[in-house]
């Protein structure tokens, strides 16, 4: 007697068809935020020299680059005029003024790399990402902080960018921020001298957040 063939039936084909959505899932919109000197920048650089692919979008500011800093890299720098016609026609996914200075995130960067299937990574304030925790649901936010107020303090003073009072000014709202936690999705935990486990921690959530059943669209 021959053997039969194996044969899938169109229904068990069916009942397969989400899977497509886990191997090649939807983009991520991420928002990495928190307090002054908890070491965003790090992060991110550590994420560019890891495997996961994303797309930085970069802020706008009206503030002057500090030394190192390069336009269109660390920040795009407009002048004030500049920002506030932006704003006027409506080219920023969310602006804000902090410190005395405007901040805000361009839009249509985001747009193409969501729509080309990449990840955009955010690096915002506590106040921009919670603009855009109300305007695209489906972000995922990521507050990151120091393991004490201690060592916050004293990654500040070791900058020696900002004066005495300025430094004050920003610890001072770093407090403030931190009664915000609650706000985010994710807290990481960035210990002084373990950035590499920083790094691995948030590319762990970024490929969970891929394997979510309950993941909501990026609509910006």
């Amino acid at each position: 007697m021959q053997k039969s063939e194996c044969q899938v039936s169109a229904e068990a084909i069916a009942a397969f068809s989400p899977v497509q959505d886990y191997i090649d899932p939807a983009p991520l919109l991420v928002v990495i935020s928190g307090p002054s000197g908890v070491g965003k920048d790090s992060v991110i650089d550590g994420l560019r020299q890891s495997d996961h692919a994303f797309e930085f979008v970069v802020t706008a500011t009206d503030r002057p680059p500090r030394p190192g800093e390069v336009d269109g890299v660390d920040y795009h720098f407009v002048s004030t005029a500049e920002f506030e016609r932006m704003i006027a026609e409506g080219e920023l996914l969310e602006y804000a003024q902090v410190y005395d200075q405007h901040k805000g995130v361009p839009k249509r960067q985001a747009l193409v790399a969501l729509e080309s299937g990449v990840d955009v990574l955010m690096r915002l304030d506590v106040q921009g990402a919670a603009t855009i925790r109300e305007r695209v649901p489906g972000a995922i936010t990521i507050f990151l902080t120091a393991s004490s107020a201690e060592e916050l303090l004293s990654r500040l003073c070791r900058r020696a960018t900002d004066s005495a009072e300025q430094i004050q000014q920003r610890f001072d709202t770093a407090v403030a921020e931190m009664a915000r936690m609650s706000e985010f999705k994710y807290v990481v935990v960035n210990h002084e001298g373990r950035l590499d486990e920083t790094v691995r921690t948030v590319e762990a959530i970024l490929s969970a957040e891929k394997c979510r059943t309950d993941r909501e669209p990026m609509v910006l």
